[in-house]
């Protein structure tokens, strides 16, 4: 009697590794009809033991399985054949980094500008005769204010407020950093 308990319990844990198995290993469902398969068997063997022993290994089946299912779906998509079935898709900051108008707005990072409108936070700020919107960094900057471009991210360009810049002919963007 212990060897069939040991084979009927061994059957519903050799069911679940191929249940689990499938999913990593890409056979076609051979091994999900293999695992369902050893599961109603292991079941079905432990109900010929004694009526109260299949029905506490039939609840034990169907509380670990929606238990188990989730982890393994969580790690799923790390594996060989989980990357296959899942796209993932590029990072909001690096599409909207490679627009062209993003792309122009990279070249203000460092550059002195004048406030046109109150920054509270956000306002317009004209850079070497180009109106551009920007984000101060918290602070509320006044119109006619000196600002220098510190940042830009996903499209926002971001200033602070600074003293008259130096002579602007004699300075180039990139020693600005």
């Amino acid at each position: 009697m212990l060897d069939n308990t040991v084979l009927a319990y061994g059957l519903i844990v050799l069911a679940l590794i191929f249940l689990a198995a499938e999913l990593v290993l890409p056979t076609f469902g051979v091994l999900f009809v293999l695992g369902l398969a050893a599961l109603v068997v292991g079941i079905a063997m432990t109900f010929t033991m004694s009526t109260s022993q299949g029905m506490v290994t039939l609840i034990a089946v169907f509380v670990i399985i929606p238990i188990l299912g989730p982890i393994l779906l969580h790690y799923w998509p790390k594996t060989a054949l989980g990357k296959r079935f899942f796209l993932s898709g590029p990072q909001e900051d690096d599409t909207l980094a490679n627009m062209p108008t993003n792309l122009e707005l990279e070249q203000l990072r460092g550059r002195y500008g004048k406030a046109v409108s109150s920054l509270r936070p956000s306002g317009v700020v004209e850079f070497d005769g180009k109106r551009v919107d920007c984000m101060s960094e918290g602070s509320m900057i006044d119109p006619g204010q000196w600002v220098r471009c510190i940042d830009v991210k996903a499209g926002k360009v971001m200033v602070r407020q600074v003293e008259r810049p130096p002579d602007l002919g004699d300075i180039d963007p990139s020693d600005l950093t």
